[in-house]
């Protein structure tokens, strides 16, 4: 998605090993590492010692990891391992023959326990072809300003069809993503009920309760 600086290049392999070491998966997962990922290697670390930027709050560090796929299938549990097993923000470039895509979710401290990070849910773009245009890096004051520009741009590449608003930050962002998923949900399950449905009177009822939420979607959606 982004075009990174030259100082910023890591090319670091990570053993799968390593992770399982820091993140402690089932067993379940680790099939899952093994059968869809091929190579796992720590491309950029976007620190302020490589952009000359400050940290700022939680955000001390950017890590780019770009994972390699066997069959072109990843499970989001497989990120979500990553993002556990370290602390950093991560943005993945997740690559498959000749073309890739990019992910990434909003990690926070967790109130509870700040050694703990809160992971949402992933915002992942189109696949594209590998040698598509690249977006150079936004213009940031700080680290945490950097990740938050770069997680909006993931969240307005993902197909959720929503504009974005004049002044919202990244959380009520997310925030707002996350009720567009559950609203495009609730309409999928609704249609799936309409379709079904046989009875004449039934069909008007589950047709005005969905028209109220492609509405309620729709308002969600608008700039």
């Amino acid at each position: 998605m982004f075009v990174y600086p030259p100082q910023a290049a890591l090319n670091r392999t990570l053993p799968k090993s390593k992770i399982y070491g820091h993140a402690k998966p089932g067993r379940g997962i680790r099939e899952r590492f093994v059968a869809q990922v091929s190579d796992i290697v720590w491309k950029y670390k976007l620190a302020p010692e490589t952009l000359n930027l400050p940290a700022r709050g939680a955000v001390a560090e950017i890590q780019v990891f770009e994972i390699t796929l066997k069959t072109g299938e990843l499970s989001e549990d497989v990120l979500r391992t990553l993002d556990k097993a370290i602390p950093s923000r991560l943005l993945f470039e997740i690559r498959f023959e000749e073309r890739v895509r990019f992910a990434a979710t909003f990690k926070r401290p967790s109130e509870a326990d700040r050694r703990k990070s809160v992971l949402d849910t992933y915002f992942e773009t189109p696949w594209q072809a590998a040698s598509a245009p690249r977006l150079p890096l936004p213009v940031a004051l700080d680290l945490a300003g950097l990740y938050e520009q770069m997680l909006q741009a993931h969240v307005k590449a993902s197909p959720l069809s929503m504009l974005p608003r004049a002044g919202e930050g990244v959380e009520a962002m997310v925030a707002r993503a996350n009720l567009i998923r559950a609203k495009e949900r609730e309409c999928e399950k609704l249609e799936v009920r309409l379709h079904k449905e046989i009875q004449f009177n039934r069909k008007v009822e589950l047709n005005a309760v969905l028209r109220v939420r492609r509405a309620e979607l729709a308002e969600l959606q608008q700039q």
